[in-house]
């Protein structure tokens, strides 16, 4: 069973189909009534932060550092989330989103047609 330290992007994944888990992760997360409140208020607080027009690193000045804080802060807010929330409701939301991205294997699907390939000339 996956656990919150299998949000590191593992070796079958790429960084964005990491992304998406994540995003659905705390989708999940902030509409479950077992996560308290006051805790759903950390993503909201980032996403308001991406927005606001007050940064605090602005980018005119840092061009770099100033995209760079507020990634910073989108990835510390949700990371802080997904640790804060309790175990066994994280562990629950990441089972169930692996069963849907599990494919069925060969042996599971009687669809699957044996066949060859081969060029055809036309005259």
């Amino acid at each position: 069973m996956p656990s919150k330290t299998d949000l590191i992007v593992s070796p079958r994944d790429g960084v964005l189909q990491d992304i998406v888990r994540r995003l659905k992760l705390i989708l999940r997360l902030m509409g479950d009534r077992r996560v308290n409140f006051f805790l759903k208020l950390l993503p909201i607080g980032a996403l308001v932060y991406l927005f606001f027009p007050v940064d605090l690193a602005p980018g005119l000045t840092l061009p770099v550092i100033g995209a760079l804080d507020d990634a910073a802060i989108l990835l510390l807010s949700t990371s802080l989330f997904i640790a804060l929330c309790p175990d066994e409701v994280v562990a629950e939301h990441l089972a169930a989103l692996e069963k849907k991205t599990e494919t069925p294997s060969a042996e599971t699907n009687s669809e699957i047609i044996e066949g060859e390939a081969r060029d055809v000339e036309q005259p």
